[in-house]
């Protein structure tokens, strides 16, 4: 009897699905009881926390008193969203910051679309639309009044800070991974003490030390303004960390591949530019994206040294006394918002590792 085998053939998918279940969560009796009891106490607590977020909540702006003790009291979000988002910024200008956070995003956005993943178009992007968040946050030209850095705050200085970071981070980690593989043992020693000890030390130190401390050892001369001190203070942090990923990445490289280009007359900076450091960097993608998220997350440790970045103008939002009772809200309205920044960047860079990993399988 003929028998057709697509017909009897068990839907390993489905059926692979069933089994992992089976295994992971029911595997015998204690691992039932357990998987039905936490199953249960997951589900109570999302319950509850769906009635807190979203069925019990009140909505109204200016509306303190609506406000009970079984939902959300939203309303410091829509009542206070001015303050959460641009701070201490002058109210009247608070369009330029929020021009200002929409360029850097979409620079970021346009960063990532593969037609400008070469030099030219990153320098492109970035020679425009850095300047144009300096003009609009600063002012002074164009009829733009004047506002000090000191006055930047909330989201705008949280992208400020970070857009930095990458931009000035990324090529002083390429200098300094480079550096350690240098001919010159003074070169690599040096590199790698510098590497080392700020690996050692935790971020809030080195951000202490940049702001606070070493202005005390310059004359007043030569001291600038804190927000750029934590600039360079993040940008060594980063490029440091950030180095060894990418010195990782040249090491993957195949020595044969240099050779190659040397065999064929190109320099060393002809060699790392089109050769080894393409590759490098694309082998290193997805740890560089992480170290992007991680870089992100890590920006609201700046309200330690007195910065009024997104999370210290989260804090001041339930300062007064009629919003004081409501500051879950307020910190769940912000991690949202770290984690919707953060989760773009993961996705973003699971879709380059599966991009990569499709063209190398070609």
């Amino acid at each position: 009897m003929t028998v057709i085998t697509s017909q009897i053939r068990p839907n390993a998918k489905a059926g692979g699905a069933r089994e992992w279940l089976r295994k992971s969560f029911f595997g015998n009796w204690f691992d039932a009881c357990l998987s039905i009891v936490l199953l249960f106490i997951s589900l109570k607590l999302g319950w509850s926390f769906l009635q807190w977020a979203l069925l019990n909540a009140v909505w109204t702006p200016n509306a303190p008193e609506l406000c009970g003790a079984g939902g959300a009291c939203w309303s410091v979000i829509s009542t206070r969203w001015r303050l959460i988002f641009f701070g201490l910024y002058p109210a009247d200008e608070q369009w330029r910051a929020a021009l200002a956070c929409l360029i850097i995003v979409a620079a970021v956005v346009m960063t990532c679309i593969p037609r400008f993943f070469t030099l030219k178009g990153i320098l492109m992007i970035w020679g425009v639309s850095f300047p144009s968040f300096l003009l609009l946050m600063g002012g002074g030209y164009f009829g733009l009044s004047p506002v000090p850095t000191e006055r930047w705050s909330g989201l705008p200085l949280t992208l400020y800070i970070y857009a930095s970071t990458i931009l000035l981070g990324m090529p002083s980690a390429i200098l300094i991974a480079l550096g350690r593989r240098s001919p010159y043992p003074a070169i690599r020693i040096i590199l790698g003490l510098v590497v080392d000890l700020v690996r050692s030390l935790p971020l809030l130190t080195i951000l202490f030390s940049f702001s606070l401390v070493i202005p005390l050892f310059l004359p007043a001369q030569l001291t600038f303004d804190k927000v750029y001190r934590v600039i360079i203070g993040f940008t060594l942090f980063f490029a440091c960390y950030q180095s060894e990923v990418i010195r990782g990445g040249l090491q993957s490289v195949a020595s044969g591949q240099e050779e190659a280009a040397r065999a064929l007359g190109l320099n060393y900076f002809q060699r790392m530019g089109h050769v080894v450091l393409p590759q490098a960097l694309r082998n290193t993608m997805p740890m560089t994206i992480n170290q992007f998220v991680v870089t992100f997350k890590d920006t609201s440790f700046i309200v330690v040294v007195g910065l009024f970045e997104l999370l210290a103008a989260a804090k001041s939002a339930y300062g007064v006394p009629e919003w004081s009772a409501y500051s879950k809200e307020v910190y769940v309205f912000i991690a949202l918002i770290y984690f919707v920044f953060s989760y773009s960047m993961s996705k973003y860079g699971k879709y380059l590792e599966l991009k990569m990993k499709a063209s190398s399988a070609r």
